[in-house]
């Protein structure tokens, strides 16, 4: 990832300083917006020191101080991943072929400790859109840094028509035409400065015998063009800027390394390697396509870039180790809670002490409420309960009238044992004399009863007749 990352960086810093210049000259580019205060921060600078290097030097100064914030930030989030590596190589042999628990408890890890995996790499990008801002400060001083109008930098301007009249023949064509401008300007200035051009100032390039307008040429070794550079030393001065760029870069990337070790993680190793050969690169190819001043202030932006890093390295391991001594103390403290909780809750257990559970739902606290009332009203009424009887013959167990209310176990005890009354204890004269007044019915009250016999009538026809002995057996029963 971070090896494809550096590429498309790469790539769109190619697209960006060589191929983003604006359509027309004075037509504002996609960096103005941090160009124009840059470069009027330059023009004042150089105007207070009068040198133009040196001004260059004091910008990446006052850049590095204004990102120094976010660097440190940067760098405590580098080397806090740093030191959650051991960690990570333990889940790595725990989970090695399992990716999605992997990644979940890499991430509960990160979480754990506090440490945000995009911290330590995503303030390290800002130098980027600086570095594109100060290339259009440097390939357009006219623009950026003076603030002559547009209409002054188009064919048969006054400017165009001073230079023809000076006898100048040379080409303003080119992403680099205001730097020609310029250093025209520079060598002619008694002619231009009364003009009455608004912002138009002389600028001159030179920081000693070396001219960093001019782009260092990788062939100068065997092809030199000393009326280019003036002496030979001047183009070998100018040739070795993107050496020393490189060098300081790889420098940078060394150091980095040594103080704060790469992830451990598989394809890592690989990749910051490619990340450590491809800067470098990077920082040669750039110095020998660009004016030498942008590869001046890459050189003293790394040489500011290795102090910072060995600065911030000293002071948050301190700070770290400090961190990290009062988390595990933390970690302790709360392991020792949870193991005198343990053995609390077994020794509860062992004694058959039922804990309650704080953590329940809301549904089980209601019925656990709603259990508890039911035990505090079964106690209640069991305490002011009446007393028991003692004799309660119809009581099954809580039921105290399950064989009814009025059950007497001695009322048949008599005849469960065989003492059977005889009948003649009740006399025989209950049942031998008949009462003085019978009122047994006769036949001729008796009527609307048929019995089975039938008689003739007088006319020979059946007739019913009716049977007396029901209301003989009838009355003797209700007497009994």
């Amino acid at each position: 990832m971070k090896r494809k990352l550096a590429v498309v960086l790469g790539l769109f810093m190619i697209l960006a300083l060589a191929g983003c210049a604006p359509a027309a000259p004075g037509q504002p580019g996609m960096f103005d917006f941090i160009a124009r205060p840059f470069g009027q921060f330059l023009m004042f600078v150089y105007e207070q020191v009068g040198n133009y290097g040196v001004a260059i030097f004091i910008l990446a100064v006052v850049v590095k101080v204004i990102l120094l914030p976010f660097q440190m930030k940067s760098k405590k989030g580098q080397m806090r991943q740093t030191r959650l590596q051991p960690m990570i190589a333990e889940l790595q042999k725990k989970h090695g072929a399992n990716k999605a628990k992997l990644n979940e408890e890499t991430a509960k890890l990160y979480k754990d400790e506090g440490v945000n995996p995009a911290s330590g790499c995503l303030w390290s990008f800002l130098p980027l859109p600086i570095m594109f801002a100060l290339f259009y400060v440097i390939r357009q001083p006219l623009t950026h840094m003076m603030g002559v109008a547009g209409q002054y930098l188009q064919e048969g301007s006054l400017l165009f028509t001073t230079l023809e009249k000076l006898g100048v023949t040379r080409s303003f064509e080119g992403a680099y035409m205001e730097i020609y401008l310029a250093q025209e300007i520079g060598q002619h200035w008694e002619n231009f400065r009364n003009l009455g051009i608004e912002g138009l100032r002389f600028i001159d390039f030179h920081l000693g015998i070396f001219d960093l307008s001019l782009t260092p040429q990788w062939d100068f070794l065997w092809n030199s063009d000393l009326a280019l550079y003036g002496t030979w030393l001047a183009g070998f001065g100018l040739f070795l800027v993107p050496l020393i760029s490189g060098g300081m870069q790889f420098v940078s990337s060394a150091i980095m390394r040594k103080v704060s070790p790469p992830p451990e993680q598989e394809g890592q190793g690989k990749s910051m390697q490619t990340m450590m050969m491809m800067m470098p690169l990077m920082s040669v190819a750039f110095g020998f396509m660009f004016p030498a001043a942008l590869g001046f202030y890459w050189t003293v932006g790394t040489v500011l870039q290795i102090a910072q890093d060995l600065w911030l390295t000293k002071r948050y391991t301190k700070i770290l180790d400090a961190e990290d001594e009062a988390r595990n103390k933390q970690r302790k403290k709360k392991e020792a809670e949870i193991e005198a909780k343990r053995l609390e809750s077994e020794r509860k257990k062992a004694e058959g002490i039922v804990e309650k559970n704080p953590n329940v739902s809301k549904k089980k606290k209601q019925k656990s409420d709603k259990q508890e009332q039911l035990e505090r009203t079964a106690e209640w009424e069991k305490k002011n309960a009446p007393p028991e009887e003692k004799n309660e013959p119809g009581r099954i167990g809580n039921r105290r009238y399950a064989r009814g209310r009025a059950y007497d176990p001695d009322r048949y005890s008599a005849a469960d044992n065989g003492d059977i009354m005889d009948l003649e204890d009740f006399g025989d004269e209950d049942y031998d004399d008949e009462p003085e007044d019978s009122d047994e019915p006769d036949d001729a009250d008796v009527t609307g009863v048929e019995t089975p016999e039938k008689a003739a009538g007088d006319d020979g026809s059946p007739t019913a007749r009716f049977d007396t002995t029901r209301f003989d057996k009838s009355e003797d029963q209700g007497e009994r």
